[in-house]
């Protein structure tokens, strides 16, 4: 058979598979608006083009025969992926709209996304945005976000991950703290300050430095314990206990720039690199499927161009 015969059988095998799904003629014809007379007609010239019978038909029930069986599960996936592409374009075609479910860090989401939300939910009104601040890191699928903000290296393998920007660890302190126990010269010295941290299940907090290695060196790393009088699970009060001079701490970049243009803060050891802390890119991330809905997409579009000149302060 050629294909332009085989091509005018198409709808043919879509109903083919609408009568596996609906398991009788009567409700096949009614799920495609058709007459039951009709879905007969498709099913008989169907299996006179195959030449094999394709349906086992009782007074009762419908059940398709071995033949008819392996022709639904090798094109099901093709008509479910033209169901999902038209899905997407008529998408395109209506304004987007829905409850977009969005989870994001403390501190990223009050400092640097909630300014931004204003300009897009007027942009698109018939968005409605719920947003969850949290800095524990949660199975999107298993708590139902559509999407999540996150500062990290890698993003899992399982989620589409698109980068909006680089960020990076700064370490830092007040000038008034600098200025009555002096400012140490290198990773090691940190051990004889008050360093302020996230909280750890283990004893022992370790900050991981590396040095910008000279031209044809390679780059040294150390690792260093430290130990202060405060801990808290959150940026910003790192920052305002920093701040306050308590003591010497590493913050995201963004939630140190604003004290750091004010002077309220200054760097500490600005010749080496902090690693392995928050990670090196913000990344909005979203559970794998075929078919992002449009609010996702539209969303995800605005953060890109939002955040294409990084922080603001």
């Amino acid at each position: 058979m050629d294909n332009e015969k085989i091509s005018a059988l198409w709808t043919h095998v879509h109903w083919l598979t609408v009568l596996a799904q609906q398991g009788s003629f009567t409700a096949a014809a009614r799920h495609l608006d058709a007459s039951k007379a009709a879905m007969s007609q498709r099913i008989a010239e169907l299996e006179r083009a195959a030449g094999v019978s394709l349906v086992q038909r009782t007074t009762r029930s419908v059940r398709l025969t071995e033949a008819g069986q392996q022709l639904v599960e090798a094109t099901r996936g093709a008509f479910e992926h033209i169901a999902d592409s038209f899905e997407s374009v008529r998408e395109l075609a209506a304004s987007p709209q829905g409850t977009l479910r969005l989870s994001a860090p403390v501190a990223f989401a009050r400092q640097q996304l909630v300014p931004r939300l204003p300009v897009f939910l007027r942009s698109y009104p018939r968005i409605r945005i719920e947003l969850d601040l949290s800095d524990q890191l949660s199975s999107l699928a298993v708590d139902g976000f559509d999407l999540a903000i996150r500062h990290t290296s890698s993003p899992p393998d399982t989620y589409v991950a698109w980068a909006l920007c680089a960020t990076r660890s700064v370490l830092v302190a007040s000038p008034d703290y600098i200025a009555r126990h002096g400012a140490p010269d290198t990773p090691e010295a940190l051990a004889e300050h008050a360093c302020l941290h996230y909280p750890r299940r283990q004893n022992t907090v370790m900050w991981t430095f590396e040095s910008a290695g000279r031209k044809g060196q390679a780059a040294k790393r150390w690792v260093v314990p430290v130990k202060g009088p405060f801990a808290v699970n959150n940026s910003e009060g790192l920052r305002e206990a920093a701040q306050a001079g308590l003591g010497i701490t590493l913050l995201p970049d963004f939630t140190a720039q604003r004290a750091l243009l004010d002077g309220t803060l200054v760097p500490v050891l600005p010749g080496w690199n902090v690693v392995n802390v928050f990670g090196d890119t913000l990344y909005a991330i979203r559970p794998y499927s075929t078919h992002a809905p449009r609010a996702v997409q539209v969303f995800v579009a605005y953060l890109r161009e939002a955040f294409a000149q990084g922080f603001t302060a």
